[in-house]
């Protein structure tokens, strides 16, 4: 068997064990999990490691290679903090650190804010999701983002409600 045939068989059930193990990470999303399982087969496939073995067998070697990338890059990953700059740094302000325009405590939440929302816009949200929020944050009502997305009003309400749980999901991991 060739790889693409290997590759395209298991395809599918690669793609839902990344979308499965993303925990809503910042460094990476469910795409870059699956490329991650992809490359780790394709090392494996031309390794001849994969000859004789069942797809489920293989699946769990990917699943678990996966556990093992997640851990290992959440090892590496560090969040930049402004309390830790100026702590490292004796005498330094907050203007030091992050120049005069966001040295504002206002600022500083608006930015913060922006950032948390980009955070959960990127993690676990399918496009039809995202621009809903889109048109959400234009300042739409729900019969106008119903109009534009071609659904009703209500569908709009229940998919704003799944919305929240997602972001309410991704807040309580924070």
């Amino acid at each position: 068997m060739s790889f693409e045939e290997l590759h395209q068989k298991l395809s599918p059930t690669i793609k839902r064990i990344a979308y499965r193990l993303n925990g809503h990470y910042r460094c990476f999303n469910h795409d870059d999990l699956y490329q991650e399982a992809t490359i780790h087969l394709w090392s494996n496939f031309l390794k001849g490691k994969l000859s004789d073995k069942t797809d489920s067998y293989i699946l769990q070697g990917c699943y678990f290679h996966l556990k093992n990338y997640i851990r290992k890059v959440n090892e590496r990953f560090n969040i930049v903090s402004i309390d830790a700059a100026l702590s490292t740094n004796e005498g330094a302000t907050v203007e030091d650190v992050l120049g005069q325009y966001w040295a504002c405590s206002d600022c500083r939440q608006d930015l913060h804010n922006k950032f948390l929302v980009e955070s959960i816009r990127g993690n676990g949200f399918n496009p039809r999701e995202k621009r809903l929020l889109t048109y959400f944050s234009q300042g739409l009502t729900t019969r106008d983002i119903g109009k534009r997305m071609g659904v009703s009003h209500v569908s709009v309400v229940k998919l704003m409600q799944k919305i929240r749980i997602k972001a309410k999901k991704h807040l309580d991991k924070i």
